[in-house]
């Protein structure tokens, strides 16, 4: 099982490398070349995701990629470390449900805060939930085997895809 780790500062002109790089350590893993943009894409809008959350949240460590090859799958995980207010596990993939808001927070939720103080989710948190939605569906769109998991101490999305051919050697 060959692995390649990637940190990279939370600035979005660094996610075009982490798209790069998965893409380049994919071919090379077996995965059929029809499906290279497919992984491109969904690597890009997953660690947009995460530097936009670590952007929000005014983190300053780096996004975590893994790209790990098996014998019979290519695996990507993509990390963040910004906290999301409840724990929640969705998994996804093309012909299955879209994965759901992985903040585990919604607008209604939010909008239950003591009266005197916060009334609730302002309309840039909503539109960046929105946002955050909207990526994760084009994730699950474009991904057979998605999983998402998120909780206090940051969340990870795990992406999945078989390999066709033998791995090129080194």
């Amino acid at each position: 099982m060959a692995t390649v780790e990637l940190l990279f500062s939370a600035l979005p002109e660094h996610v075009r490398t982490a798209r790069l790089v998965a893409a380049a350590v994919a071919r090379r893993a077996g995965v059929d070349e029809a499906v290279l943009d497919e992984v491109r894409l969904a690597v890009g809008e997953a660690c947009s995701r995460a530097v936009s959350l670590h952007t929000g949240h005014g983190l300053t460590s780096p996004v975590k990629v893994v790209l790990t090859e098996d014998e019979k799958k290519f695996s990507i995980e993509v990390a963040d470390e910004a906290p999301h207010p409840t724990a929640v596990v969705s998994t996804a993939g093309a012909g299955r449900q879209p994965v759901a808001a992985s903040s585990g927070a919604s607008a209604s939720s939010s909008a239950s805060a003591p009266s005197g103080g916060p009334s609730g989710a302002t309309a840039a948190d909503e539109a960046a939930e929105s946002e955050d939605d909207m990526g994760l569906a084009v994730i699950s769109g474009l991904v057979d085997d998605v999983e998402v998991t998120a909780g206090e101490s940051g969340g990870l999305i795990r992406m999945s895809w078989p390999t066709t051919t033998p791995p090129v050697p080194a």
